[in-house]
């Protein structure tokens, strides 16, 4: 699903927009950056080194909860991790030793720049870009807060995250660590088409610099003009979605040759690829293409789970957003007609897919689909999981270890180790037990800086 595709009032402002993006989010940011409530949960690092005195600690690698035990950090990284507690000379002691503590979780699927809201189908003619990066500092601040330290952006309006991405690294605004893929790839009137639904005289033609390809020679440019726009991975729409004004939400959008063009000139860069996808049919296109990830996978059955499991490509759920979209159906006037129609079939499958997906043992990475539904929730994926079939041990593995390695930052993120980033989180009660304690966490800190304390 995906939220950055409703009609502009105009396809050339569209173009404009994106043309002024780097100056007008620049300046967006950085008076967000002025305004005390960004950073007033923030402890700077101190000097020396710091030592977390934990109650619990997750082990994500073996998958086991560990008693007392002490982690060391110098600068933004962990310096040791050591049975019990430990208090290095000289070293800043802060105490959770009545909290469990985790990894930084990570979101392998999220939509940063804006959220879900009532009538929300006309701010793409309401909104500016400056309007989406403030919100966009907001709702990163949020996630952070809720204990996601790194997300995966897939899919954004005039490069928006991008700039998100650039401000929260030079520190500029508090948020996640941000591996971002700009704008979706898409086909024209397909899903991520930014003028799909609008009216013919301003429909225009998005084109290749606004993700919309058409044969593999376009599929290939819109690679390269992600590369130059500093994108982090690539997203492409092989299938119809749900919250657009398409007919279908599942119908095959992409043709072979497009998707294949797109994972080879991926690679050429260094690029992930992710693959929106429900239905069948398009899924099989992007597996055998070669992508690295299916996302929300609706349709997938026995054939599809065989074959991504020949392929190694992993399954990122978004059970949220189904089970968001599927609520909000039943309201008459939260979506428009043929997106409410899609939302109340779509959104009620995922968790059963889920389901059979875990028992036939794809590979499956945390990502919740955060700004279909509203964000700093993303915690309750992990109930949903749990709901579905999958052990508390596991969907906590999904959410570090696992989506680390998804992302191709396994050395740097998704465990407590020597040599990682300090990504920690701490809350109350054992979330083996009770993933639900996940939805209150007490302590964050990233690369070593404090931004929740108990």
């Amino acid at each position: 699903m995906n939220i950055h595709h409703l009609p502009y009032a105009s396809a050339a402002l569209h173009r404009l927009r994106s043309l002024a993006i780097k100056p007008i989010v620049a300046s967006a940011l950085a008076l967000f950056a002025l305004c005390p409530a960004a950073t007033a949960a923030e402890v700077p690092a101190a000097s020396g080194a710091k030592v977390l005195h934990c109650g619990q600690l997750f082990d994500a690698v073996a998958g086991r909860m560990l008693d007392a035990h002490s982690v060391v950090i110098e600068g933004a990284r962990i310096r040791e991790v050591s049975a019990g507690h430990v208090s290095p000379a000289g070293a800043t002691v802060i105490d959770l030793k009545g909290l469990t503590c985790l990894p930084g979780l990570i979101d392998a699927h999220t939509h940063l720049t804006s959220e879900s809201s009532h009538g929300g189908a006309l701010d793409e003619y309401q909104l500016n870009l400056a309007d989406y990066a403030i919100r966009g500092t907001a709702y990163a601040q949020r996630t952070l807060l809720a204990g996601f330290t790194t997300v995966r952006n897939l899919g954004d309006t005039g490069n928006v995250s991008i700039a998100l991405r650039n401000a929260i690294d030079q520190g500029l605004v508090a948020g996640p660590r941000i591996v971002t893929a700009g704008k979706a790839i898409g086909s024209t009137g397909g899903h991520g088409d930014p003028t799909n639904g609008a009216r013919a005289d301003i429909q225009g033609d998005p084109g290749v610099a606004e993700g919309i390809v058409n044969g593999p020679d376009d599929a290939r440019k819109a690679v390269r003009q992600h590369y130059k726009d500093g994108a982090d991975a690539i997203k492409i729409m092989p299938s119809g979605g749900v919250l657009d004004e398409g007919k279908s939400g599942d119908n095959p959008q992409m043709t072979t040759d497009e998707i294949r063009a797109v994972v080879e000139t991926a690679r050429d860069y260094g690029f992930t690829v992710a693959a929106h996808a429900h239905g069948k049919e398009a899924m099989r296109r992007a597996i055998e293409a070669g992508v690295d990830s299916i996302e929300h996978g609706t349709f997938m059955d026995d054939e599809l789970f065989a074959l991504m499991k020949k392929h190694g490509t992993w399954y990122v759920p978004t059970l949220s957003a189904g089970e968001f979209v599927a609520e909000k159906a039943k309201i008459p006037d939260y979506f428009s007609p043929a997106v409410r129609s899609k939302a109340a079939t779509i959104g009620p499958q995922l968790l059963s897919t889920f389901s059979r997906a875990y028992k036939a043992g794809l590979k499956i990475a945390f990502g919740t689909d955060a700004g279909v539904y509203l964000h700093g929730d993303n915690a309750h994926e992990f109930e949903l999981m749990v709901g579905g079939g999958m052990p508390a041990m596991e969907a906590l593995q999904a959410a570090t270890v696992s989506a680390a390695e998804l992302l191709r930052m396994r050395a740097d993120i998704g465990s407590l180790e020597a040599g990682r980033y300090a990504d920690v989180i701490a809350v109350s009660g054992d979330p083996s037990r009770n993933v639900g304690v996940l939805r209150q966490v007490a302590f964050v800190m990233k690369g070593g800086v404090v931004h929740r304390q108990p």
